[in-house]
């Protein structure tokens, strides 16, 4: 890498870098709290390097050893800093991270209860215009009482309260997502595939691919997300008929994984295809039923396929589908929010910035904490400050203060 990079600029290196490892100018500004305007003219020298605590957050977003690769001078090696970008981050990274040698005292665990109440977070994480906030403090908590309890159990009471552990961990990478260092989200969603391998169930190892491979796909392993999925999905194939509700939900909730993965590579007729098999899974569910996790049913393989659209970048077929739907089907404020961006973005693609603005604004209305998380809401809030125009700036730079985007 230092041969190859002998003679650029740091602007030139970070640009270089970001290419290489397959980010968005949008995502990496948008985790930085900056616009993708910003980004580039530091990447094209139009602005000086940032300062050293900046290109620390560059370099581990990066996946930099050190900052040499980013500066082109002497190494320096990086302990890259914790990143803690909402309240909730530390208490999950203690319960996460912290060795667990001795066992604390206490009542003996129950596995059932630990999956109730494993199931009740995820119930509330959907339910929740702030769902980070709703849900960190007792989701650390459960994950403490999770570990202890695999400690105490045996057999099946063992492998069940893995189980539940694997979900707590499954939740936990949908709070940390995007507010914590990748190590930890990393760290969090391989601890969920160590569970669901110890539960030894095979619902429990789907789901736990389904987790892994939204890490793998936000860090540009895409390949590896799909083929994650398509495994994930084979071992519930045998089970499609004389499974259970929740067995089919996930097999198709890999499908749709599969399918992002996809478009995002642009491998347009395999995505359409697993999207397709999601949708006629969906159709064989009972009426208005959505998985507890994933959110997979008709409502959410809809929004999917808006998704895919925008990955795609086919924003005119994007916005036909979103016109065919009601966002309140959708049974989680969370996803609600994303669905309001992944329109937001298919305008942007279409140049029409007032309609941008607007649906940006709807999104953040429906929770505000989530854009406030989500890199794409917040390199589209600051693109549309510097790239929309007068007639939408002032409310832009509005939106992008309440995103706590710094333009």
């Amino acid at each position: 890498m230092t041969d190859e990079l002998a003679g650029l600029s740091t602007g030139e290196r970070i640009q270089t870098i970001r290419t290489r490892t397959g980010k968005s100018r949008a995502v990496v500004a948008g985790l930085l709290g900056h616009s993708a305007d910003w980004l580039k003219k530091i990447e094209k020298g139009e602005r000086k390097p940032p300062q050293v605590d900046k290109l620390i957050q560059i370099a581990e977003i990066l996946g930099c050893r050190d900052l040499s690769e980013l500066t082109g001078g002497a190494a320096l090696p990086m302990g890259i800093g914790h990143r803690n970008g909402h309240p909730v981050v530390e208490d999950l990274r203690d319960a996460i991270e912290s060795a667990f040698l001795v066992l604390p005292d206490g009542p003996e665990p129950v596995a059932a209860q630990l999956i109730e109440r494993t199931d009740e977070l995820w119930r509330r994480w959907h339910d929740s215009p702030t769902p980070r906030a709703e849900t960190g403090s007792a989701l650390a908590q459960l994950i403490r009482e999770g570990r202890r309890a695999v400690r105490v159990l045996d057999g099946p009471d063992r492998r069940d309260a893995y189980a539940a552990l694997s979900g707590a961990y499954a939740l936990s990478e949908q709070v940390l997502a995007w507010v914590a260092d990748g190590a930890l989200l990393r760290l969090a969603a391989d601890r969920c595939m160590d569970a669901a391998e110890q539960a030894d169930q095979p619902i429990a190892l789907t789901a736990a691919a389904w987790v892994l491979g939204n890490v793998w796909r936000s860090t540009g392993r895409e390949e590896e997300a799909v083929k994650l999925a398509d495994d994930g999905a084979s071992l519930l194939s045998s089970r499609l008929d004389s499974g259970t509700d929740a067995e089919r939900a996930l097999w198709g909730a890999s499908r749709l994984h599969a399918s992002i993965s996809l478009a995002k590579i642009g491998r347009e007729g395999d995505a359409l295809r697993r999207l397709d098999d999601a949708t006629r899974m969906a159709g064989k569910l009972p009426a208005g039923y959505t998985h507890p996790w994933t959110l997979y049913g008709v409502a959410n393989s809809a929004f999917t396929a808006v998704s895919v659209q925008v990955e795609l970048r086919r924003a005119g077929s994007a916005l036909d589908h979103m016109a065919h739907l009601d966002p309140d089907d959708v049974p989680s404020l969370d996803r609600r929010a994303r669905l309001w961006l992944e329109t937001a973005r298919a305008y942007r693609q279409r140049g029409d910035w007032m309609s941008t603005l607007h649906v940006l604004e709807r999104a953040a209305s429906v929770s505000t904490e989530s854009m406030q998380s989500h890199p794409l809401a917040r390199g589209l809030a600051g693109e549309l400050v510097t790239s929309g125009g007068r007639l939408v700036q002032k409310d832009a730079r509005a939106l992008a203060a309440r995103l706590g985007v710094t333009v």
